[in-house]
């Protein structure tokens, strides 16, 4: 019997020897996902602020296009606008900064892109 209880002894600490050995590999994953979910939250902003931008150009002109796309984009996401209207479109182009765990700190830019038909009032 005693030297089964002497075998119980070694493993003490296992747990916490297994748990300082795996936060690092779980903390890596979630900065992984977070930069995933900052991507995608990039995508959708540059999308949409070049929607609205396109549709504000169309209707009232260049400067209401350049408020248009950066009225719901903050100042940390770098937002570049680029408005110009090809015919009877009027097409944005919005460019933002890639964040890397934050808005901020860029490594690239997404860009999106927008058009809408130009409105005459006959």
């Amino acid at each position: 019997m005693r030297g089964r209880r002497g075998e119980r002894g070694r493993d003490r600490g296992q747990v916490a020897v297994e748990f300082v050995g795996v936060v690092p590999l779980i903390l890596l994953l979630v900065a992984a996902v977070w930069e995933c979910v900052l991507i995608g939250y990039a995508f959708s902003l540059a999308g949409n602020a070049a929607d609205e931008a396109a549709r504000a150009g169309a209707v009232t002109g260049d400067a209401a296009c350049e408020a248009a796309a950066v009225e719901h984009i903050g100042g940390a996401w770098g937002p570049v606008v680029e408005c110009d209207r090809a015919g009877d479109v009027y097409t944005a182009r919005v460019s933002l900064g890639i964040p890397v765990l934050f808005p901020g700190l860029d490594f690239g830019r997404i860009d999106g892109k927008g058009g809408a038909a130009m409105e005459r009032e006959e």
